[in-house]
């Protein structure tokens, strides 16, 4: 499954890219929207993790936005290594291109290694993030999105992540 997801992410990635050159002014009528996120962090013990967020939309409204999201990331410290690949529906509600809710359903495959215990894993979680943030026009129909998210699916001694609270940073293009 892992070998076809990877792929289907770059070939999108690679079409959003595209697509964004061509379909950049405000006189355009196509309802496709496209963004993501990327994320790169450090810390100690070696700590590295690389993650990428690519998405892809349609505006059923003007202020309606449903669409799918994606997600790789890579994590590797001295003590483990993992990596989680997510994919899922997204829906958005722009207020006034100023401030957006949100709601998104993930459904991530987790390979996780344990250096220490040399102890692997392969899991599945599932997370339901609800919430919202602030847009900042950026070009004619592009904008930076700054938002936090909580994923209500989150239980503190049975999940893979740290806590249920999400900060994001993403770009949006064709709103």
């Amino acid at each position: 499954m892992k070998k076809f997801i990877i792929p289907l992410f770059l070939m999108i990635s690679g079409a959003m890219f595209s697509q964004v050159a061509v379909g950049a002014s405000p006189e355009n009528n196509n309802r496709w929207t496209f963004g993501g996120g990327i994320g790169l962090g450090f810390g100690s013990n070696n700590y590295f993790n690389l993650s990428a967020a690519p998405r892809v939309g349609y505006r059923l409204t003007d202020d309606l936005e449903g669409g799918l999201l994606g997600s790789v990331s890579w994590q590797k410290s001295n003590s483990y290594s993992s990596t989680m690949f997510g994919v899922g529906p997204f829906l958005n509600y722009y207020i006034a291109r100023t401030f957006y809710v949100s709601a998104n359903y993930q459904h991530y495959f987790i390979n996780y290694k344990d250096k220490f215990y040399d102890f692997k894993a392969n899991a599945d979680e599932d997370a339901l993030y609800l919430g919202g943030g602030y847009m900042q026009r950026i070009g004619n129909n592009s904008y930076l999105q700054l938002g936090l998210m909580y994923n209500v699916l989150w239980k503190e001694n049975s999940s893979i992540f740290s806590s249920g609270l999400v900060p994001n940073i993403g770009f949006v293009v064709g709103l």
